[in-house]
């Protein structure tokens, strides 16, 4: 298959129903985005965060006329339905449905046929981890794929892991904890800046006024292979500069017969280190080429510049 035939690859996702009057403004409370003035057939990005701004999950809103579809991506499907359940009031006119689970159907490469005013068919307008804007589909679990995406060649699970991390698109435990914010993995069209209060508010707001945003996201390789290159630049690995001085973290790896590549969290110091050391728990050091992955959206003017 060459590298731009289409190819397809599917994640699980959770679902979680929420119908009632309130249930717009309720979603508007808990997330990032703007959604309680979104009209019935959006589908929009948002970041499930704490109260502190740090990462809970990574979710898409999808909007109706009777409330909306909650589409986990990433993150604890079953600790996003809790959360939401310990804050709704009875005078909340929202109804929260079960957690269910579903897929979410990505693709790389532009498809012969594509169904147009599909529900299913998902346009929030970020890069979901196929690059650019490109739409994804939702697959209920009682559902099969159709015939037009059922036609497109599938990713093993090792090249869809490949993909995520060239384009640097945030998984838990990696990335998705409580140690991030949205700024720092890329995450900026995810935020609404403008929109009204909602939890982590104020963290992300400082964020963006007042340069705050101490590292980001990074991706990573080396030509090195074998069990003990591996070992050396596991998730978890310190990374420091030619100086020795702590740059950051290794996040995520993956080895390949041509070497191993990866995502790191990168402290803002060494943000222009074109490469860092990491220094394995074996004892072993690897030289690792740095770069910006393709997805990554710089944080908001003002958050993460060079000071």
């Amino acid at each position: 298959m060459s590298a731009a035939s289409p190819a397809r690859w599917s994640t699980p996702i959770s679902l979680i129903r929420l119908e009632g009057a309130d249930t717009k403004r309720f979603l508007h409370g808990q997330s990032s985005q703007a959604i309680e003035l979104a009209p019935a057939g959006a589908c929009l990005p948002t970041c499930l965060i704490s109260p502190t701004g740090r990462m809970r999950a990574l979710a898409l809103v999808r909007l109706d006329e009777g409330g909306a579809d909650l589409l986990v991506l990433d993150g604890d499907g079953a600790a996003v339905h809790q959360a939401l359940d310990r804050v709704l009031f009875p005078a909340d006119r929202v109804k929260l449905g079960p957690i269910q689970p579903a897929t979410l159907v990505r693709w790389s490469g532009a498809l012969a046929t594509i169904p147009a005013n599909e529900p299913n068919l998902l346009s929030p307008g970020v890069d979901l981890g196929a690059g650019g804007a490109q739409p994804a589909w939702f697959q209920p679990s009682d559902a099969a794929l159709p015939a037009w995406l059922e036609a497109v060649p599938a990713l093993s699970p090792e090249a869809a892991e490949r993909q995520r991390i060239r384009q640097g698109f945030p998984a838990a435990p990696g990335e998705l904890n409580d140690n991030t914010n949205p700024f720092e993995l890329g995450l900026a069209p995810w935020v609404n800046l403008n929109k009204g209060c909602y939890v982590g508010q104020e963290t992300l707001a400082k964020l963006a006024t007042y340069d705050g945003v101490k590292q980001q996201l990074r991706g990573w390789c080396t030509n090195r292979t074998g069990p003990a290159a591996a070992e050396a630049c596991a998730p978890g690995t310190t990374l420091t500069t030619a100086a020795g001085e702590r740059a950051g973290v290794i996040t995520s790896a993956l080895a390949g017969s041509d070497g191993i590549e990866g995502l790191a969290l990168v402290r803002r110091a060494a943000l222009e280190e074109p490469q860092l050391l990491a220094n394995g728990s074996n004892n072993e050091v690897l030289t690792l080429e740095i770069q910006v992955p393709a997805g990554f959206v710089a944080p908001p003017v003002g958050a993460g510049g060079k000071g």
